[in-house]
């Protein structure tokens, strides 16, 4: 029990970018997060299969709040997709449903594979992956799939800017490529595999996936062990990052706090939506109303 020689601990409050290793789930991070840290406050932006390793980002406290607005950040993948090889999941966690014979691997030119991913560069439409965390009337596509129910999901448009093969081998067997995926949130480098060996009529999966980035924030960054004093990024520091500055004095502070609209203030957003106070720290979110700017979402000023 804390006395006044051993003042309690304040409650943390931040964001903490975490290397996920391979063979956990998104969940059983944040679960080691709140061992740590002493909360049971604490969420992710965007899940990381259990074969993937990579960025994650948790939000921790009060912080947690900031997440809706990381999720939907273009990320970074590098990955290694596997030709003539298709599984029920479309990566190697899957059950193998289809090998291309070695005649058929062997016909396939680099300038076929080239063509393959370009087609698959830009806007495109893409269904997801069965074995998938989208909710199909209520329940996990992966777990109808898992139940043997047939799932049948809806493409749904993607961005891929970046899909780049850095490296291939071959052998009778399948052939490997190396490769680094730009992407809109909601992209699965699954899906792109699996599209790709249909494409070049030998099938095709994922051995292999790495997140590197999402929107500013890099897995070089990233911690790989939490501890009970990691260092939490602050929320003014990430939101600024994410959504840019608005700085407001301390007198706009207290009206957006107090659910007030800054009268005429709207022409100054165009650097971003983060009101941050005087002192630096995190009022909240805002938005353009009309000619005014109103809070659409406020940190509690001890937290911020």
């Amino acid at each position: 029990m804390p006395t006044p020689e051993t003042p309690a601990r304040p409650a943390p409050s931040g964001i903490l970018l975490v290397d996920k290793p391979g063979g956990v789930t998104s969940h059983d991070v944040v679960a080691r997060a709140r061992r740590a840290l002493g909360t049971r406050k604490i969420g992710h932006a965007g899940t990381l299969d259990p074969m993937a390793t990579g960025l994650l980002i948790l939000g921790v406290g009060p912080a947690t709040r900031l997440l809706t607005f990381i999720v939907g950040l273009d990320k970074t993948y590098e990955a290694t997709i596997r030709l003539g090889v298709s599984t029920d999941s479309d990566d190697a966690d899957g059950v193998e449903t289809a090998r291309a014979d070695a005649t058929a691997l062997g016909a396939i030119a680099p300038v076929a594979i080239d063509a393959g991913i370009a087609a698959l560069r830009g806007e495109i439409s893409q269904v997801p992956s069965t074995v998938s965390a989208i909710k199909v009337g209520g329940r996990r596509a992966y777990d109808l799939a898992r139940a043997g129910e047939e799932v049948e999901l809806r493409a749904r448009t993607v961005t891929v800017s970046r899909f780049e093969v850095t490296g291939r081998r071959a052998d009778a067997e399948a052939i490997d490529l190396d490769v680094v995926v730009d992407c809109s949130s909601g992209t699965y480098i699954r899906a792109l595999a699996r599209d790709l060996g249909a494409a070049l009529g030998v099938g095709g999966h994922l051995t292999a996936l790495r997140r590197t980035r999402i929107g500013p924030f890099e897995v070089a960054d990233a911690l790989h062990e939490i501890t009970p004093d990691a260092v939490l990024l602050d929320a003014a520091s990430v939101a600024t990052a994410v959504l840019g500055a608005f700085p407001v004095s301390a007198e706009e502070a207290r009206d957006l706090r107090h659910g007030k609209r800054l009268a005429g203030a709207a022409a100054r957003l165009d650097a971003g939506t983060a009101a941050i106070d005087p002192e630096g720290r995190l009022v909240g979110i805002v938005e353009r109303r009309g000619a005014d700017v109103k809070s659409a979402m406020n940190m509690a000023e001890d937290a911020s």
